[in-house]
């Protein structure tokens, strides 16, 4: 059963796209969907066979695409379950952005970006210069869940570092000139230790036993919530929730010193995260994989990819985000392949090894980059901006649930680059 609301259906007429037809299937759950023309038709298959009863409740951002056993961009709002599938391996992945009290006119960018890339961590063979504390140890080794306590070296080595893949440390300008820092990553190998641990225990093995992940169509791994397992992953995921919280105010206090600014206005938000929520007058545990929380009054910050505008939003209330489970997209979402865009490769005594062509002229990409005045450090051709939907047209589907309170213009990015080897990137 569909459910678009009058807005939903203003923005579909709008674009003049063909409906598809609704797909049988055994529980039918109640299921909003934003932006259904543009979304591969196997993750509307694949958020609908994640539902345990005729009593769950669905939503696909309009940035929606195939997932592992659960769709990215999509959401699910169980009565009994708890769904690990739905947060995923990289647990709490999110974003942070921050206003600050400098003017991007005064900056050095390329200075800036440069000590950027030198100071913070990026793949897995940059870990941070300098040892950090951060109370969230104490918290680890006073893990409620004790199979996290024995990850303190891999948190404590990985705190604030970003990772590969999409994650990334950018600056932008707003509409006035002021420099804002936005950074997306998640809780890194702590996170990815302690799902794949999880998927051991509901195979009936140990935590530390080596599983087989599954493949994109396995059917979600769900556990019941008053289950000693369920309670035990909700406590888990709590504790990877701060841990990814904690490295995301590292790395923006970090960029803060390394541009001598203040902070004036925070965005922070999970959106790979598990959350118990009332909706429709009844409790229920949220899960939103690539998709951000959006309730009336709620800021979230949205990047688009390195080269386009990212924005600021604001939930609103109506009709439509209530149908949507206030959520909201967390990107542009992709439209190729890793490998479509960079060609397939493979690593091989600790470098890469290019197996086949890609599509994108990463040499080209990088040339416009620098005329439109941004600087890059790291990057590769399957972040290129062609692998991405446009933002704005994403956001168009949620016409009425959000509104846009900045518009932020990129003027510097730092990622992961192709040679740097990350087991943990979503």
């Amino acid at each position: 059963m569909r459910l678009l609301g009058g807005e939903g259906n203003k923005i579909l007429k709008k674009f003049y796209f063909p409906l598809r037809p609704t797909i049988s299937f055994p529980y039918p759950m109640k299921l909003h969907i934003f932006g259904e023309p543009i979304i591969d038709e196997k993750a509307i298959g694949q958020i609908r066979r994640c539902a345990a009863s005729a009593e769950d409740l669905g939503t696909l951002t309009a940035d929606a695409h195939y997932g592992y056993g659960h769709p990215i961009g999509g959401v699910m709002a169980y009565r009994d379950k708890i769904s690990l599938s739905g947060v995923g391996f990289d647990i709490a992945c999110g974003n942070k952005a921050c206003q600050t009290n400098i003017r991007a006119s005064d900056l050095d960018i390329e200075k800036v970006m440069d000590e950027i890339f030198k100071q913070i961590g990026f793949g897995i063979g940059r870990p941070n210069p300098k040892p950090i504390d951060h109370p969230v140890f104490d918290h680890i080794a006073k893990a409620e869940f004790k199979p996290q306590q024995k990850m303190m070296q891999l948190a404590m080595n990985q705190l604030g570092t970003v990772g590969s893949g999409n994650h990334f440390v950018d600056l932008f300008e707003d509409e006035e000139g002021w420099v804002w820092i936005g950074v997306h990553f998640g809780s890194r190998g702590f996170g990815h230790k302690t799902t794949t641990g999880f998927i051991a225990l509901s195979q009936g093995k140990t935590f530390d036993d080596h599983v087989n992940e599954g493949g994109m169509d396995a059917p979600p791994i769900l556990f019941d919530a008053g289950s000693e397992l369920g309670q035990d992953y909700l406590a888990a995921v709590r504790l990877a929730g701060e841990y990814a919280y904690a490295g995301r105010d590292v790395v923006v206090s970090k960029v803060l010193e390394i541009l001598g600014a203040e902070s004036v206005f925070e965005v922070h938000n999970h959106h790979n995260f598990l959350w118990k929520e009332e909706h429709f007058g009844e409790k229920y545990y949220v899960v939103r994989k690539g998709a951000t929380p959006a309730f009336p009054g709620q800021y979230g910050f949205i990047g688009a990819n390195m080269a386009d505008m990212s924005v600021i939003v604001k939930g609103v209330d109506s009709e439509t985000s209530r149908q949507g489970l206030y959520s909201t997209v967390h990107g542009a979402g992709r439209t190729m392949s890793r490998n479509q865009a960079a060609g397939k490769k493979r690593w091989k005594n600790g470098r890469v090894e290019y197996l086949s062509k890609g599509v994108v002229d990463w040499p080209k990409v990088k040339k416009e980059m620098k005329k439109k005045g941004i600087v890059l450090r790291g990057g590769g051709a399957d972040e290129a901006p062609e692998c991405y939907k446009k933002l704005y047209q994403v956001l168009a589907f949620h016409e009425g649930t959000i509104e846009v309170c900045h518009r932020l213009k990129p003027i510097g990015v730092a990622m992961a680059a192709p040679d740097m080897y990350d087991p943990y990137k979503d």
